[in-house]
């Protein structure tokens, strides 16, 4: 007798890589997440994901395991990329740092991804070109994730936000900033062509206090749907092209994103 697929445990397997990178003069460790070899009974998708040294508390692991052994999604080889100590920099829009000149390393990162930690991932698992290729984030990492993933829909097809650092600004505050300095909105108002790929979204209701325009809905949320505006001022349509979930009671740190997480890995690779 058979047994099918939805009756099977699933072993999701873990491993630790360092990439050397001379892009970024630092090493980078990765940890890798899938099933087992002799698990995989179809193509593979890849999930690239910034701040992979959060991966044990974002429960990960036992997120993809679980999913897995209950059919919800489809095979899928995460790497969790650690940030290093210079996140600050690495992290942001590629040639546009903010006010800060936070960011100004952000097309390293880039570079590094596409011309270091893709070919390592390629020449690990003699995979050309997986099903479906993702990249995720959190916070500044979410605004990494998107910005890499808009500039690259050749590399990308999906982007994860969580709590998404959208209010990434070329103005201070107090220097006469506007909502027209910030700077991902910016760069989806400025693109020519809109690019062929899919877009997930996440806030919580408790994400942070501040609330720049006094009109009572916190920064965070007025900013990514403001970023919504100007992704269907694009051509995106919602839910097609965009999906948007608002966590009552999230808040801005990995405990939330792991409630979040299943959600977005079966908007991802579900079945």
């Amino acid at each position: 007798m058979y047994v099918s697929w939805q009756e099977m445990e699933i072993t999701i397997t873990e491993n630790n890589i360092t990439i050397k990178s001379d892009v970024l003069k630092r090493d980078v460790e990765c940890t890798l997440l899938m099933p087992e070899d002799n698990e995989i009974t179809e193509p593979l998708n890849l999930l690239l994901l910034n701040d992979g040294q959060e991966a044990e508390n974002l429960k990960l692991k036992e997120t993809l395991q679980d999913l897995t052994s209950i059919n919800r999604i489809k095979p899928v080889l995460v790497v969790a990329i650690h940030a290093g100590d210079e996140r600050l920099l690495e992290y942001g829009t590629a040639g546009n740092p903010d006010f800060k000149k936070r960011g100004s390393k952000a097309a390293l990162y880039t570079a590094f991804i596409k011309t270091e930690l893709l070919p390592a991932i390629t020449k690990l698992t003699g995979i050309e070109k997986f099903n479906s290729t993702a990249y995720a984030g959190f916070s500044l990492g979410g605004l990494s994730a998107l910005d890499i993933t808009w500039n690259n829909p050749d590399l990308f097809d999906k982007v994860g936000v969580f709590s998404g650092s959208f209010w990434w600004r070329s103005k201070d505050l107090a220097k006469g900033y506007t909502e027209g300095d910030r700077i991902m909105h910016n760069i989806i108002k400025d693109t020519a062509v809109k690019p062929n790929i899919k877009i997930w979204l996440q806030t919580g209701t408790k994400d942070e206090t501040s609330d720049r325009n006094k009109n009572g809905i916190i920064d965070s949320i007025d900013d990514t749907v403001d970023l919504i505006k100007e992704l269907e001022n694009k051509g995106f349509t919602r839910p097609a092209d965009v999906q948007y979930i608002e966590m009552v009671g999230g808040t801005h740190n990995t405990e939330t994103w792991a409630k979040a997480m299943p959600k977005f890995l079966i908007w991802a690779f579900g079945r």
